[in-house]
């Protein structure tokens, strides 16, 4: 096996156990949610596509809403596709339980977003960086927010019917006040390409908070067409 294949297996094999051995401690006071989630992209013509994305957030397995967030946006690539910039809009929803009790406090949000990716490959390994910055109308509340999100990719062979891969990211967010430390979302998931427009992923992530934690099962599907 390649030294490069080697580095790339050892990669994904500490973040993965990077998503279990920070957080262990935590581990009863983290609930386990769902999150159900598309992301759409229509391709419009060779520079510019229209992104669209629904998440349907689940405090437990299902049933018990904790987040509805609807996303799009008009985005512009060059330099082969590696670089698109996109201006978009966002719609959430959120039921938010109070401190010891069972009722919840329904929250809407408006949100305007500027983003910039870019992609690149080292070897079988495909990275992303996503620079997104938020403006964010809370009911009454006007807020800024930064984040940072680091995605990796890999096949799980070379061979060009392979169709499972592994996936993984993680992504920080920052508020422009106090406290700065907004949160941190560390993601591992196992994806498989239903075809060349169509794939799903099945994984898990942790989400923490400056002194809280939360699990969740994510399954996504991604369309382009």
């Amino acid at each position: 096996m390649k030294t490069k294949r080697i580095a790339q297996i050892i990669i994904f094999t500490l973040l993965g156990f990077s998503l279990i051995l920070p957080h262990s401690g935590q581990a009863q006071e983290s609930d386990l949610g769902n999150w159900l989630i598309y992301i759409g992209n229509k391709q419009i013509n060779t520079k510019w596509n229209l992104h669209h994305e629904v998440q349907y957030r689940n405090y437990d397995a299902i049933g018990d809403l904790e987040q509805l967030l609807l996303r799009t946006g008009f985005g512009y690539s060059f330099n082969d596709s590696k670089i698109n910039l996109l201006l978009g809009y966002g719609f959430i929803h959120s039921e938010n339980h109070g401190e010891n009790t069972n009722d919840k406090v329904s929250v809407d949000e408006h949100r305007i977003f500027q983003q910039f990716i870019s992609k690149q490959s080292v070897g079988q390994l495909n990275l992303q960086h996503r620079y997104r910055f938020e403006q964010r109308f809370v009911e009454s509340d006007f807020k800024l927010r930064f984040r940072y999100f680091l995605g990796a990719t890999m096949p799980l062979s070379k061979a060009e019917d392979n169709k499972f891969y592994l996936s993984a990211y993680n992504e920080i967010f920052l508020n422009s006040k106090t406290a700065i430390f907004d949160r941190n979302r560390l993601y591992g998931g196992l994806g498989y390409n239903l075809n060349k427009n169509i794939r799903i992923e099945l994984g898990y992530m942790n989400q923490f908070f400056e002194t809280s934690s939360r699990d969740q099962i994510n399954i996504i599907s991604f369309v382009n067409f």
